[in-house]
């Protein structure tokens, strides 16, 4: 499922106008071909390995730390020499991880997941692989990564803006670890022009057709028409709009 957001960073919202068509789609294109699926479910394997990924556990932890240990690798395997990740540290045990990518401008696009997974009748001890809560959308924007910095502009820096990659600790606390970075972001005056999340990427429910589920509401309405147009123009898959509200009362 994807949700777009608009994040904001000071109380005077600035309004931000998305594009009415797509204009980088041969690039997009260009890229798709890189994606490896098997690199995906080799990464997804390990990271549901850990026995659970509970933000206050030492599995924590310690799957934040080997998730970290792939941004870097990624990031070195690039070569791209402007590109960087970092440990975002909170007062619990899991960090957030967070990949930057500058470009021309300042003006930030977020591409997030959350890490952590949780077993609700046993957080701190239960086992909770989180294949797909959140580890696919984990594991696809990992991918992502990897093949946008294979583009030698992005790479060198000359994208219009700069890209994050946010790796979320807490989510299933309560958005924890999402609020704490853009809070933090808020008070620094990051500017951040549009967020994109990836939740559950890796399901569909048997008898279902694979389709691409896009968040209608508690989101920015303007980026999520761009979004849909980004979908239909690059994506074989169908369109699936979602409510949370449904979702979550169906639970």
């Amino acid at each position: 499922m994807q949700e777009a957001s608009l994040l904001t960073t000071s109380d005077a919202v600035a309004a931000v106008t998305f594009p009415t068509a797509m204009g980088q789609t041969a690039a997009v294109k260009a890229l798709l071909p890189s994606l490896n699926k098997s690199k995906i479910n080799s990464t997804l394997i390990t990271f549901s390995g850990f026995y659970n990924r509970y933000y206050k556990s030492a599995y924590g932890k310690q799957s934040s730390e080997w998730l970290l240990q792939q941004v870097n690798s990624v990031i070195a395997a690039s070569g791209a020499k402007k590109a960087s990740a970092r440990a975002f540290a909170h007062t619990w045990t899991q960090s957030s991880v967070i990949a930057t990518i500058p470009g021309k401008s300042s003006k930030t696009i977020v591409i997030g997941a959350h890490q952590d997974s949780v077993n609700l009748a046993n957080p701190s001890n239960g086992n909770a692989p989180g294949a797909d809560d959140d580890g696919s959308g984990s594991m696809t924007i990992l991918e992502a990564l990897r093949v946008i910095l294979s583009d030698p502009k992005v790479a060198a820096g000359e994208a219009p803006n700069t890209l994050e990659f946010h790796w979320y600790s807490a989510e299933e606390g309560g958005l924890l670890g999402s609020q704490a970075i853009f809070t933090d972001y808020q008070k620094r005056g990051v500017d951040v022009k549009a967020m994109l999340q990836q939740d559950m990427t890796g399901y569909v429910k048997p008898g279902t057709t694979e389709a691409v589920g896009v968040i209608t509401d508690f989101v920015d309405v303007g980026l999520t028409a761009f979004i849909k147009k980004v979908i239909t123009a690059v994506s074989v898959l169908q369109l699936k709009l979602l409510s949370c509200i449904r979702k979550y009362r169906r639970n």
